[in-house]
């Protein structure tokens, strides 16, 4: 369980770093916001590579996400992961 921020980098392409939340005060610092989005996704959901649409926050409560890098990394979360 942890926390991740997945941002693009200077190079164009997307990376993931792992957030210790005890040493960063401004992540647990409440946040405004307009809108919250609950999805759910079937077992064995593909989407291929995309932009994020918006910053976003994304909580695993079950199940799997896996994101693929362009370094050919693989990355996989679980529940009880967020990423940012």
């Amino acid at each position: 369980m942890g926390t991740y921020r997945l941002y693009t980098g200077d190079d164009g392409q997307s990376h993931i770093d792992e957030i210790a939340l005890d040493a960063t005060p401004t992540w647990t610092a409440p946040q405004a916001t307009t809108h919250i989005v609950f999805r759910a996704d079937p077992a064995g959901h593909f989407q291929d590579w995309h932009p994020a649409p918006r910053r976003q926050f994304v909580m695993i409560v079950s199940g799997q996400l896996r994101i693929g890098l362009g370094d050919g990394s693989l990355h996989v979360f679980g529940a009880g992961d967020a990423r940012l």
